[in-house]
């Protein structure tokens, strides 16, 4: 589908200069895009590029004000324009007929809601409910008693383990793994540790996405709750009794310990980890391989391990990345002050 750059203006409510004739076919990033296709400008760090791009249009800020070398559409948010164009670009999803393949296996006691289809090598255990229009890609196992909302999304190689409960449109990613035991033993005297039951569940609010090989474990007693909205990426680990609110985000390889709180619109940047039994703010940034080891109040961004707020964190390091030197001035004042005693002793 080629399209005039004046129409995808129009799409995105922006300004066009250049061109209104440039024709788009399809989009790209801006060391990659070939003639034909759109691209974005949405960090400044890679205004450079611009100029040199081989695109033939360009989404930028409105007071962007280098040069290129093809149309320039500009808008509030370049990122959040590319996005819809993108959509329009993108070949359709594959189409999944309502129904249950020959191959799953569905207890007799499941409800599979309107419109839903369950994929092949799916097993919907007994007691299981299945929302009107979700879709089991494939060898997906929903536990007995486990729930899912309408129009969700599972892809493949998926469990959800018994008692889970998942909204409306959630999306879960392969390998994901919900409700899944809590880590919990008892240990005695002799440092042998005995498994005590996780007996609690995990709840998923409406439109949340669980991205692929995360683990969400169910609660020792009680829930473990992801709120709505919330993004997990990929390899994220959340121990039992979690609470995350509402709209935060985890990137990639975070850990949140057990029974700790999330505030709502929080984000955990990746590799981030938490310790137990803490309260995580709402609105609060933990930067990169930030390590949570007490309260963070509302608002704070925090950074390093132990985590502390940037600023504090920041200085720490830059006082690190000096020891080296300090460390030589300490020796050379140390013979200097060595033959100082010596010429005073003789």
């Amino acid at each position: 589908m080629s399209t005039r750059a004046e129409v995808i203006a129009k799409w995105v409510h922006g300004s066009l200069d250049g061109d209104p004739d440039a024709m788009i076919d399809g989009v790209a990033g801006l060391r990659e895009a070939q003639p034909g296709e759109l691209s974005f400008l949405a960090n400044p760090k890679y205004a450079a590029w611009v100029a040199t791009t081989r695109a033939s249009a360009v989404l930028v800020r409105r007071d962007f004000g280098g040069e290129a070398p093809c149309p320039l559409i500009r808008v509030d948010d370049p990122d959040a324009a590319f996005g819809q164009v993108a959509t329009r670009f993108t070949p359709p999803p594959p189409a999944f007929p309502p129904g249950v393949h020959p191959s799953a296996v569905v207890a007799a006691d499941a409800e599979i809601g309107a419109d839903a289809h369950v994929g092949p090598g799916c097993v919907v255990a007994s007691g299981a409910r299945i929302g009107a229009g979700t879709v089991l890609v494939a060898q997906v196992y929903v536990g007995h008693r486990a729930t899912l909302g309408d129009e969700a999304f599972i892809y493949p190689n998926v469990t959800i383990r018994e008692d889970s409960a998942l909204g409306d449109r959630v999306i879960v990613h392969s390998s994901a793994v919900i409700g899944s035991d809590g880590f919990g033993y008892s240990v005695d005297a002799q440092g042998v540790r005995t498994k005590i039951p996780q007996r609690g569940r995990v709840e998923i609010g409406d439109d949340a996405e669980i991205g692929a090989a995360v683990t969400i474990d169910r609660a020792r007693f009680g829930v473990t709750r992801i709120g709505r909205g919330v993004k997990i990426d990929n390899l994220c680990q959340i121990a039992h009794n979690v609470v995350i609110g509402d709209h935060a985000v985890l990137v990639s390889q975070v850990g949140v310990s057990g029974s700790s709180v999330i505030g709502k619109h929080t984000i955990l940047a990746g590799q981030a980890g938490v310790a137990g039994h803490l309260v995580v703010g709402e609105r609060v940034i933990a930067e990169g391989r930030s390590g949570i080891t007490k309260d963070v109040p509302d608002g704070q961004v925090v950074y390093g391990f132990p985590a502390a707020p940037r600023e504090q964190a920041a200085r720490l390091h830059a006082h690190v990345q000096r020891l080296p030197r300090l460390k030589a001035k300490v020796n050379e004042l140390e013979k200097r002050l060595a033959k100082l005693e010596a010429d005073r002793a003789e």
